[in-house]
């Protein structure tokens, strides 16, 4: 298994990328997953989308489908693959430290 080091926190991740105990997420954790994705500064629109994948997870327990994303957010489905090129369930999953979405290639 990876680790990431973030600050004295060392967390590990799956062969995947994505956190191995998601009980160790946490802002600092989100943005130095954020930068392995491509993604090099989370701004209030990634904040927007990482808090509302992880409520709906946290209520449902199963990520949101893409369909739902765009209907709760606002955020058109390119708008969301501009914020998270690996995409909603992929990537965005990720740093919200969120499990692999069952489907997700």
């Amino acid at each position: 298994m990876a680790q990431l080091e973030v600050g004295t926190l060392t967390v590990e991740l799956d062969d995947e990328g994505f956190l191995a105990d998601q009980s160790r997420w946490n802002e600092d954790v989100a943005k130095a997953l954020a930068i392995a994705e491509a993604v090099e500064e989370l701004t209030e629109e990634h904040w927007t989308m990482i808090n509302y994948i992880r409520d709906y997870y946290e209520e449902y327990e199963v990520a949101p489908m893409v369909r739902k994303i765009v209907k709760d957010t606002g955020f058109d489905r390119d708008k969301i693959y501009v914020l998270f090129p690996a995409g909603p369930r992929r990537g965005a999953c990720k740093i919200a430290g969120l499990p692999k979405p069952s489907g997700c290639m």
